[in-house]
């Protein structure tokens, strides 16, 4: 189990991607712990009357030479409203890294599927990052509702291959990730994925019928990060589980999903 640090982080940057998105790019003055694709932080939030518990934040990116952690925030309440407004050296209290993440593949040579919808789309990143890194050229299909909620497209596009949907038809192919042609297209060895919980079934029934392994990134509301809330419980083949200790990231063979 990978230590949990309570840090100050200041921000470096605060870049608005559309009209619904932030990103944050935030840094310490020691090194950073380390951290794996698919964990999160739980962020306090201040300034909000309104926000009493941190907000988990999946973890987007990992610069090491800048010593920088990347936050993806869809701002959609006045938590992450905040957040999307910080100033530059401000500071965000951090419990990171927390939960499980994604397992990497044991060959290079693996063709790895990375699917994303709405902010789902943040672990994503840094995981291609580290497929990259160790020589495994990911494929990307991402989902949104319309071009506009497309973010980043250019990042994705340098680490591995990208494919695009839209619901209205106004990038990549028309409908949702699960009706993209690469799909019957091309069979891969393994898929990871992590949005709306609709999209994700849906993957997971996709992956299911072609006994692809598949791993999920689950969004279940999480409160403390440390499994003692227990508001984050999901039922699994093995019983109750905290997502937010034994997941975010479970393996759709755990889950009892009807698919």
């Amino acid at each position: 189990m990978m230590k949990k640090y309570v840090l100050n982080l200041r921000v470096v940057s605060v870049e608005r991607l559309g009209s619904r998105y932030a990103l944050l790019k935030l840094t310490a003055d020691e090194k950073l712990p380390e951290m794996v694709p698919g964990q999160f932080a739980e962020i306090k939030v201040e300034g909000s009357p309104s926000t009493f518990l941190r907000r988990p934040i999946s973890i987007h990116y990992v610069d090491k030479q800048l010593n920088e952690v990347w936050f993806l925030v869809a701002m959609v309440g006045e938590g992450t409203s905040l957040m999307g407004s910080l100033r530059r050296c401000s500071f965000l209290n951090c419990v990171i890294p927390l939960g499980n993440g994604f397992t990497m593949p044991s060959s290079p040579s693996s063709k790895i599927l990375l699917v994303g919808g709405g902010v789902g789309v943040a672990p994503l990143l840094f995981m291609g990052q580290r497929l990259l890194d160790m020589g495994c050229r990911p494929t990307f299909l991402l989902g949104a509702r319309n071009a506009s909620d497309l973010v980043e497209t250019d990042l994705f596009a340098s680490l591995g291959r990208l494919f695009l949907t839209t619901e209205d038809g106004s990038a990549g192919e028309r409908g949702f990730v699960t009706q993209h042609s690469i799909l019957s297209a091309e069979r891969f060895d393994r898929i990871c994925t992590c949005g709306p919980k609709p999209m994700m079934m849906a993957v997971a029934r996709y992956a299911s019928a072609q006994k692809i392994d598949c791993e999920v990134s689950l969004e279940n509301m999480m409160a403390c990060g440390l499994g003692a809330c227990l508001c984050c419980v999901e039922k699994t083949k093995e019983g109750n589980v905290c997502v937010c200790k034994e997941g975010p990231v479970l393996n759709i063979n755990q889950l009892l999903w009807p698919i």
